[in-house]
Formats: structure tokens, sequence, C-alpha cells
């Protein structure tokens, strides 16, 4: 069965998966890199191909996502997958089902904060990072080696997860917290999929102090600047690969944003951000 850890980009999905793969697949619980390998993003077409689906076309693609998720879910007793993508369904076919899913961590950020982050990930300005935000069905071409993921607007993807909660197997995580209060935080995460695998697994104090402690934005900062990091991308004017940790909790839409940019989000997005304490 696969537990989700789902978000919109730029929402602090990297930071969750950098924990849980140094809590799991670490001996000392000290992050490495290499080993986020282990919690694999879906669905990119680089996975697809491994698993046997060819890329041919988007109907045809969407199709093999629930057949793709099946044999994912036969290689081991629980696996943990990151996901962009909304729970969508496009012309009866589901991103997902309760038969494939086991539940959902969804790591929501306020979007104020996303923007900007976007922006400078997908190297746009912060106008058509809002406007792709708000109106945006999916990110991505068939092309690219991650393809396309239908995220759809923010309101939309943190909405659309929601459907989890009504099976009790959804656990709505605020990237603000997640910061503030990182190793309760990650404690609650390793409860839930206890909880999921339906197991009393004790919790090891020191491999979590250790996750927390090598996973901190600051020292994955530095791990990026001596190692790279393979999500980050390269700036089309220099080359030169873009720092995907680039600011972390100092990133703050009072510095960054125009007020109309930030007027333009705040009326888009109401309803969710009122409801996340973010209004």
């Amino acid at each position: 069965m696969l537990i989700w850890l789902a978000s919109y980009p730029k929402s602090g999905n990297t930071l969750v998966r950098s924990l849980l793969t140094s809590y799991y697949f670490s001996k000392d619980g000290n992050l490495d890199f290499k080993l986020l390998k282990n919690i694999q993003q879906f669905p990119t077409n680089t996975l697809l191909n491994n698993l046997g689906f060819k890329v041919k076309n988007n109907k045809e693609d969407l199709k093999n996502y629930i057949n793709a998720q099946k044999l994912l879910s036969k290689k081991g007793s629980t696996r943990i997958l990151k996901t962009h993508s909304s729970l969508f369904e496009i012309d009866n076919i589901r991103f997902t089902d309760l038969d494939c899913s086991l539940g959902v961590i969804y790591i929501v950020r306020d979007p104020r904060n996303v923007v900007s982050s976007f922006a400078s990930h997908f190297q746009i300005s912060l106008k058509e990072a809002s406007n792709r935000m708000i109106n945006a069905h999916h990110i991505g071409t068939k092309t690219e080696k991650g393809g396309i993921q239908y995220t759809g607007s923010w309101s939309f993807n943190f909405n659309s997860w929601k459907s989890f909660e009504i099976q009790n197997r959804y656990l709505l995580i605020k990237y603000e917290n997640l910061i503030n209060d990182t190793e309760g935080i990650l404690l609650e995460i390793l409860n839930f999929i206890n909880k999921l695998n339906n197991n009393n697994v004790r919790i090891n104090k020191k491999k979590l102090s250790n996750s927390v402690k090598s996973c901190s934005f600051e020292e994955m900062k530095k791990k990026e600047a001596l190692e790279g990091f393979h999500e980050s991308t390269t700036n089309k004017k220099t080359g030169k690969k873009i720092n995907f940790f680039r600011l972390g909790e100092k990133n703050d839409y009072k510095d960054s944003l125009d007020l109309n940019t930030r007027k333009e989000l705040e009326s888009s997005f109401q309803k969710e951000m009122k409801e996340l304490g973010y209004l």
C-alpha cells in the first residue's frame, strides 16, 4: 500500500521527504541525498518507463497511473511516494484509489510565500507564478524527464486531498509549524504512519533527533553547496545551477511580494487561507 507525501510545489515536500528518508533509510538518522531515491516522485516519465509503461500520450499515461501504483504496492508492504499532483479525476480516470493508497500526509504553505519560490524555481516572474497558482491545470511537459504533473490550482490541490480525511487517513502539516517545531511534527508524522500500518513500532528518539539536525535548512544548504542537489534547476541564461535550498524560513512575502500580487492571491484563496489561519 502507498502513503502519499502530497503538496503543491515549493511547499515543504522535500523537507518532509528528507526527514523521513533520514529516519527510515539511514543507520543513524543522518541525511544522505542518495537515500532520497527511496521515496520517489510520482508520476515521472522515468518511473513509468522503468515499470514497463511506455509514455505515449496524456490519456494513456493517465490510465497507467493506477496500474503503476498497483505494481509499486506489490513490491513492499508500505511504500511512501512524493507527489505534487492533485487528487484529480479526468475523463473518469482517477489519480489513485483506496485499493492502492493507505493514506496521505499533505503539506501546505502560505501561498504568498510559495509564489516567490515557485517563480525562482521555474524562472518566471512573480506575476506569472501567481497566475499559474490561481489558474494552471498542470505543470511540466510530456517531453521533460519529470513529465506532466496535474497539480490543479493551489486551492484545488489543497482541497482535493481532503477526501482522505473522511477515511481517517489524512494528516495535514503546515510548513510553518514544521519549521517552528520540526521534531514535534516529525514525531506526529511517524505516529501517523504507524497508525496507518496498524502497528506500534517504537520511535527511536536518537534517530529522530539526528534526522531533525541533519535536515535543518542550514545543513541541507551546506550539503547542496558541497554535493549539488539533483532537483535543482539550471539558469537558462547563465547555465549555472540555481540553489534549491534558497531562502527557507527567511522567505517572507512581506519583503518580496508586490501589493497587487499579494492581493490577487489573498482574494483568490481567501476561503482556504482563512481556514488555515493565514488570513
